[in-house]
């Protein structure tokens, strides 16, 4: 049996007993520009189904990019990018309706998201507002985030920071599908997990 090289230095590490624990200390963090990993990326959203049960759908390709200063956290910059027509809930056909009825992939290919103002709440936690794009219309959304930490990636061997987010919108805002609220919630929840690596390393 072939055994992979990142195992090898996943394997090496732990026996050397080298492996870091993520700091979340942002003074110990390069600054400059970070890009998406999409292979530890996800967007998941959810949408009350006939009030039985939270309906979770996904979006397989996105992208973003972060400016952060670890002297000035709350001066960071961040632009998110997802393909709606990536849309994904197990179901092919119903993907291809949704993104065409209710995204309107065609006129609209990309949900844009560009943060205005991050507010320090805790010592690892934040508040991000920003303006989302989706549909054609451009309204506010605020994600509460949680910094998980950073530390110099195994693999990659670059710096690597994490996080996690959790906010919700109003698909009537954006005016997405036009069931009643009786079978689909106005509410979308959104869940994100988020590592991202320095450029330039």
């Amino acid at each position: 049996m072939r055994v992979k090289p990142a195992f090898l230095v996943v394997s090496a590490c732990l026996a050397l007993g080298a492996c870091l624990t993520p700091t979340t200390d942002p003074q110990r963090l390069p600054a400059g520009e970070w890009a998406l990993d999409p292979a530890h990326a996800s967007l998941t959203w959810q949408v009350r189904h006939m009030g039985l049960s939270w309906y979770t759908g996904r979006f397989d390709t996105l992208d973003a990019r972060l400016d952060f200063d670890p002297a000035r956290p709350e001066a960071a910059q961040l632009t998110a990018i997802l393909d709606p027509a990536s849309i994904s809930t197990g179901d092919p056909a119903f993907d291809a309706a949704l993104a065409a009825d209710w995204f309107h992939a065609g006129r609209h290919p990309q949900i844009v998201f560009n943060s205005s103002a991050i507010e320090i709440t805790g010592e690892t936690t934040g508040r991000v507002t920003g303006d989302l794009t989706l549909n054609g219309v451009t309204a506010p959304v605020t994600l509460d985030v949680t910094f998980n930490g950073g530390l110099t990636s195994l693999i990659e061997g670059r710096p690597a920071i994490g996080f996690s987010a959790a906010g919700s919108l109003d698909r009537d805002t954006f005016n997405v599908g036009n069931l009643p609220h009786s079978i689909v919630g106005p509410t979308v929840r959104i869940l994100i997990e988020a590592e991202f690596l320095r450029e330039g390393d």
